[in-house]
């Protein structure tokens, strides 16, 4: 049994001690916007913050969480999700969504550190990130205007 909090509330797993924490939370705990995309860490789907750091939840042992944070697009809060969420709409940057929690997992850690980003800090921080639709563009864009939001 693995003991964390889950978007601020303690959180127990049965999940095997090799089983990703990306089962642990759609399957034990039925929090279903983390997503599975490739199950390597290569696409970015799965992006969760584990103690405030992006972290891909399809190769992330459930045993390595013991007494970790762990956020996931349901639970992100504070000024910077909110700048991000409400950007991602009002651009409507999405086309499919499928990677998009991934991609606002990955923005808001961007711009929890970094609050005036350059297209090339965007483009590094997300390199990680797959979308099939190609909306770059667009993510970009939010990116930059919820840094405007947030006064950077």
């Amino acid at each position: 049994m693995t003991a964390f909090r889950l978007n601020g509330k303690p959180v127990e797993t049965t999940s095997p001690d090799d089983s990703p924490l990306l089962w642990a939370i759609r399957d034990e705990l039925g929090l279903t916007g983390t997503k599975f995309g490739c199950g390597i860490a290569q696409c970015g789907a799965c992006t969760v913050h584990i103690d405030g750091r992006t972290a891909r939840a399809c190769v992330t042992p459930a045993a390595a969480l013991q007494g970790r944070e762990i956020v996931t697009i349901e639970g992100v809060t504070g000024d910077v999700a909110r700048a991000v969420q409400e950007t991602w709409r009002r651009l409507d940057v999405a086309q499919c969504g499928y990677c998009q929690s991934g991609q606002i997992m990955s923005a808001i850690a961007l711009l929890s550190e970094l609050r005036r980003p350059s297209d090339a800090d965007i483009d590094a921080a997300m390199a990680g990130n797959v979308c099939r639709c190609a909306t770059y563009v667009r993510i970009r864009a939010a990116i930059h205007d919820a840094a405007k939001t947030l006064g950077g």
